[in-house]
């Protein structure tokens, strides 16, 4: 794990390297993905059950609601208890996001309305495989529940043939009633331009590996996707000299067992804390099951920081653009204000990502691979379109079309004009 100190020329060279190679590193040769495209708009259900017997040995596209059921029973009800507790925070939050329709009326009587329309369908994709992540079903689908869209479609891909149980359970509680047991490029494909068995939505939203990045990219247009870019997983963590280094050390390691390509960076003031952290490290990667993922992150994409200035610090959070961000410091309050470009903030020692990614009652589909720089997380308002309402009075185009027409003209739109021309010429 490389250590960056002071953030010299040398320094900010081999950051922008290393956030440059793991950019180019996200960037798939499309071919691939296009073709599974390509092959699920001709073919359909049978390309898909193509793929899902080629990568998840995977023969069921629709599981029964028999298997559904019989695959919760055994699920440990402790499990089914944190996902009640998290299904309740999360709605909590998201039920206040909820937007207020516009309506005004100017002096000449003219009426303006905005409203907010639930989308009619949404595929929310939830990664799997040899992974569980219930988690993202509830970050998923509560905010469009929340927005009132009608039909929810989960996609998710099985792990040796069979979906999650914990997965089942949190769509369950979700009251979903659309779920495809597939994954990948094909599954976007899918939901983009329907099957036989697979009915098309108008949005697709959730993380999924960079397979499923590049495939929402490919359908863009055709389908809505969300507006940012969503995985591999990210954290920064900015800490102290009063913080503790074990602490600090998991947070980082939390990430690492993401994905291979899950980036880790620390910066912190104290050259001791940097060098207690990377030898805690080294020490806990040990403990974990997935140590050989969390392993390799670390070393292709982990980097310790030493910076002296609070300047310095704010500048590498925003040019990071980290998708969650940690201020483990006692005076974070003084960053706060200059720090523009991060999905989320934890704040203080015990604002731990972790608690973020379950139930805190934020969301944890976050902006990631430099996005945060011009999106946000997903909230309710990923799930509503906005229309805008106008009824002018006789008075108002008498009193504000002179000028219309005035623009119009200047813009070379004579049509425009006439348009305007005739409903207040004189009779």
């Amino acid at each position: 794990m490389k250590i960056l100190s002071n953030m010299n020329p040398k320094s900010k060279k081999d950051l922008d390297q290393l956030l440059a190679k793991r950019k180019k590193k996200l960037k798939l040769n499309t071919s691939v993905v296009i073709n599974i495209i390509r092959d699920v708009k001709k073919n359909g259900d049978k390309a898909i059950l193509k793929y899902e017997k080629k990568f998840n040995n995977n023969k069921i596209i629709v599981p029964s609601k028999k298997q559904i059921l019989k695959s919760i029973t055994f699920l440990d009800k402790k499990v089914k208890n944190a996902i009640d507790l998290s299904y309740k925070r999360i709605l909590k939050f998201h039920s206040l996001q909820k937007f207020k329709n516009i309506f005004y009326v100017d002096k000449f009587k003219n009426k303006l309305e905005y409203k907010y329309m639930p989308l009619s369908s949404v595929g929310i994709y939830v990664p799997g495989s040899d992974a569980s992540y219930p988690s993202s079903v509830l970050m998923n689908a509560i905010p469009a529940i929340v927005a009132g869209v009608k039909r929810i479609v989960m996609v998710n891909p099985p792990f040796l043939g069979k979906q999650s149980p914990a997965v089942l359970y949190a769509a369950k509680k979700c009251k979903i009633k659309e779920i495809y047991s597939i994954g990948g490029a094909s599954a976007i494909a899918a939901l983009a331009y329907g099957t036989t068995k697979i009915k098309k939505v108008d949005k697709i939203i959730g993380p999924g590996n960079a397979f499923v990045a590049a495939a929402k990219k490919e359908v863009f247009g055709d389908v809505g996707i969300e507006g940012m870019t969503a995985g591999p997983s990210e954290i920064t963590v900015v800490c102290d000299k009063f913080s503790n280094p074990e602490w600090i050390a998991s947070d980082l390691i939390g990430q690492a067992e993401h994905d291979d390509l899950a980036q880790c960076i620390l910066i912190s003031k104290d050259k001791k804390m940097i060098e207690k952290v990377k030898l805690e490290i080294f020490n806990q990667l040990k403990k974990i099951p997935r140590f050989s993922i969390a392993k390799r992150s670390i070393n292709n994409y982990g980097v310790l920081i030493y910076e002296k200035s609070d300047k310095g610090i704010i500048d590498l959070i925003n040019k990071i653009a980290p998708e969650h961000l940690e201020l483990n410091l006692r005076n974070y309050k003084s960053l706060l204000p200059k720090i523009k470009n991060t999905g989320s903030i934890c704040l203080g020692k015990y604002a731990v990502m972790a608690m973020t990614d379950y139930n805190a009652g934020s969301n944890h589909v976050l902006p990631t691979n430099g996005s945060a720089k011009y999106s946000s997380g997903i909230s309710v308002n990923e799930f509503y379109k906005r229309i805008s309402y106008i009824n002018l009075s006789k008075k108002g185009i008498e009193s504000l079309g002179p000028s219309a027409i005035t623009l119009a003209n200047y813009e070379g739109l004579q049509g425009h004009a006439q348009s305007v021309i005739k409903r207040i010429r004189r009779k």
